[in-house]
């Protein structure tokens, strides 16, 4: 196995002189480990492309890559996870339920079919990708049945809003291990954050670089300078401090090595103040609190 730093969920958030690395991963709720940085593959193309491009992130230090049935590129994840030459056990895998597959024997088969797609022995974490009304009783049902099976380590939500969660937990003994959700220092959902925390459900960053939609802000690059980072750098290490797990997305190998290089600089508390201020609940995706 290789080397496993853990770090408990509250102690990490906003402690300026904790020394992390690549390979620092979170304890999960049911006593899994989940690395801190991991590869999104969000509209990352089939074939090639995809295939290398995780394969190079594995290569670079990452050890959780990010996958979903709706982004069509489940074989090529699985195929690069495989040719990287990494045990298996030791690159976090998660992929998701799409929004037509609610329901507990549709989330049955549409587990078999990513993992079949994925072509391992197992994944990591499950996702239901969006809360969808109505069903998503039975399907957390059929979540924790997969889980019983031992065809999945882990269960999670993603776009689950505090009203969702606690619908989720007042129903069910099985909590989930993450929230994937939309989260950066401009959309900083610090109640949900807080919330999370206290139900021992860990928070993952998906968009965690608006896009590049605000990196030209002027206080992330004067904070970018000082360190002499990038203001993509800066944002990803101020989810980290954060004690959550960030997800950037990207094909191109000077990103991917950039995105990793996280780990050699601390942001002051002073520094994550003024990126807490800079909330205005900008969102590049869905907003799921219209969702009933």
């Amino acid at each position: 196995m290789g080397l496993k730093v853990q770090v408990e969920w509250i102690g990490l958030r906003g402690v300026p002189g904790l020394q992390l690395t690549i390979q620092s991963r979170a304890r999960l709720n049911n006593g899994l480990e989940m690395p801190y940085l991991g590869l999104g593959t969000w509209e990352s193309p089939q074939g090639k492309p995809t295939r290398d491009t995780v394969k190079y992130a594995i290569d670079c230090g990452y050890r959780l890559i990010d996958t979903a049935k709706i982004y069509g590129n489940e074989k090529e994840v699985g195929e690069g996870v495989k040719s990287s030459g990494v045990p298996r056990d030791q690159v976090f895998v998660t992929t998701k339920l799409w929004n037509s597959d609610h329901g507990y024997d549709p989330t049955i088969r549409a587990f078999d079919e990513s993992l079949k797609r994925l072509g391992l022995d197992y994944i990591d974490l499950y996702l239901i990708h969006w809360p969808v009304s109505e069903k998503r009783a039975e399907t957390w049902k059929a979540m924790s049945h997969l889980v019983k099976q031992g065809k999945c380590r882990s269960v999670g939500v993603s776009n689950y809003t505090i009203r969702h969660l606690r619908e989720l937990l007042e129903s069910s003994s099985l909590v989930p291990v993450v929230n994937q959700v939309e989260f950066s220092p401009f959309l900083y959902q610090r109640d949900l954050l807080k919330f999370c925390e206290e139900s021992k459900v860990q928070l993952e960053a998906y968009s965690p670089l608006t896009r590049g939609r605000r990196l030209d802000n002027v206080h992330v690059s004067r904070i970018a300078t000082e360190h002499k980072k990038s203001p993509a750098q800066i944002v990803l290490r101020w989810a980290i401090q954060h004690a959550v797990i960030a997800i950037p997305k990207s094909i191109r190998k000077e990103r991917i090595q950039e995105n990793s290089e996280l780990f050699d600089f601390n942001l002051s508390a002073e520094e994550m103040k003024i990126l807490d201020s800079l909330n205005e609940d900008f969102r590049t995706c869905w907003d799921p609190s219209d969702i009933s």
